[in-house]
């Protein structure tokens, strides 16, 4: 295993289906235009309640990718 320099990117998906739809549809799309994308954390999770429901998820996550060599 090679040795890494990992650079982080913080994201905030949204979803009206879940916290993990948010975190999917936030790396698919990141992982359009960053290269490289090797792990993420999640750093917080909202949710906006409408009629006494789940109406929305916010995820904010931290990614790392390495760096082109």
């Amino acid at each position: 295993m090679s040795e890494h320099v990992y650079k982080h990117l913080e994201l905030t998906g949204s979803s009206k289906t879940s916290s993990d739809d948010a975190i999917r549809r936030a790396i698919e799309r990141a992982s359009q235009t960053v290269r490289n994308i090797k792990w993420f954390c999640v750093q917080d999770v909202r949710g906006h309640v409408e009629d006494g429901k789940v109406a929305h998820w916010q995820v904010t996550l931290k990614i790392g990718f390495t760096l082109d060599e």
